[in-house]
């Protein structure tokens, strides 16, 4: 079966990890945060994963660059939101340690995507 060139990113598949993560933590916050803080967690994970996909279609490498980009940012939102999340205890350090983890796998195969698409 043919295979778009996102699905081939080792970044990209790691990002669609995340997301699975980020669901299975964000289930066992407060039923109160379903529309808020659940909602943008999900919301800036999923943009990761979308961003690197949608800037792989893009012919050119400053058009690439820039989804790339776009997902690096929602990556560092989403471990922005977790701390929040930290600090009304939803989570335990364990977690935050684990995520900040993955943030920084993730951010530096991107870091690393986005370099190669901005050589000349």
């Amino acid at each position: 079966m043919y295979q778009y060139s996102f699905e081939k990113l080792v970044v990209w598949q790691k990002a669609r990890e995340f997301v699975g993560f980020i669901y299975k933590e964000t289930s066992l916050f407060p039923i109160e945060e379903r529309y808020g803080l659940t909602n943008q967690i999900r919301q800036a994970a999923i943009s990761v994963v979308a961003n690197i996909a949608e800037g792989s279609s893009r012919i050119s490498r400053k058009d690439q660059a820039y989804f790339t980009q776009i997902a690096f940012s929602s990556l560092i939102e989403v471990l922005s939101h977790f701390y929040i999340a930290y600090d009304l205890n939803y989570l335990s350090e364990e977690v935050l340690d684990e995520i900040k983890y993955k943030v920084n796998d993730i951010s530096n195969l991107l870091n690393a995507l986005r370099n190669s698409q901005t050589k000349q």
